[in-house]
């Protein structure tokens, strides 16, 4: 049964996707109210943006390499 069906990869892009999207818009709003969580080190790196901006990214590439294609029966 290959090539039936929503390959797994797909799913995994969308997940991708939109964990990408909540942490980078975490990290946006982090980065214009200037508030940070207590005792965090090195928060002028912005690392929930660098890693939702790098989820995100990887996630399009996922969607776009594993979507699903009509069967040209």
């Amino acid at each position: 049964m290959h090539g039936s069906g929503i390959p797994i990869w797909f799913f995994i892009g969308v997940m991708l996707f939109i964990y990408g999207l909540l942490i980078l818009g975490y990290g946006l709003d982090e980065l214009a109210t200037g508030l940070y969580p207590a005792g965090v080190q090195l928060a002028q790196l912005h690392t929930p943006i660098w890693w939702g901006a790098l989820l995100l990214l990887i996630g399009v590439i996922y969607l776009a390499k594993f979507r699903p294609r009509r069967s040209t029966k």
